[in-house]
C-alpha cells in the first residue's frame, strides 16, 4: 500500500504565496515547490483524471480517501462529482489500495427534512 501523507494548509500557503522577500520564508516556499513538483504523486492527475491545472481537486480526493471519510461533499461537478468522474475516480482509488468515499453534492447528501 503506498505511503499516505496528510498535507497541512501551511504547506499550500507557502506552495501558494507569492515569492517572500524574507530569506528563511523564501526558502521555505522553494523546499515546498520543489517537493510539491518531483516528489509528491497523485495519481488522479498522473492518469488524467484530474486536470493537470485543478490540482487541488486531486488533493481533496486524495485527502477525503486516505484518512477513511465516508463522504467527499462538493459542488464541483466538472472535474469530481458527476457519473462518468466518480467511476473513474473510484476505480483508481481502489487500485491504489484504498476505499472511495462517496462523492456527492451536499443537496445529495441531504438527511432527513423537518
Amino acid at each position: 500500500m503506498p505511503s499516505s501523507v496528510y498535507v497541512e494548509t501551511s504547506v499550500i500557503s507557502y506552495l501558494t504565496a507569492r515569492q517572500s522577500q524574507d530569506v528563511i520564508v523564501a526558502g521555505r516556499q522553494a523546499i515546498t515547490r520543489n517537493w510539491w513538483q518531483e516528489t509528491r504523486r497523485r495519481q488522479l492527475i498522473e492518469q488524467g483524471l484530474v486536470p493537470k491545472t485543478s490540482v487541488e481537486d486531486s488533493l481533496h480526493i486524495a485527502l477525503a480517501t486516505v484518512h477513511g471519510m465516508d463522504f467527499l461533499l462538493t459542488w464541483n461537478f466538472r472535474h469530481i462529482n458527476n457519473a462518468e468522474m466518480k467511476a473513474r475516480i473510484g476505480a483508481a482509488v481502489e487500485a491504489a489500495g484504498y476505499e472511495c468515499p462517496v462523492i456527492c453534492s451536499p443537496e445529495e447528501l441531504g438527511g432527513e427534512e423537518s
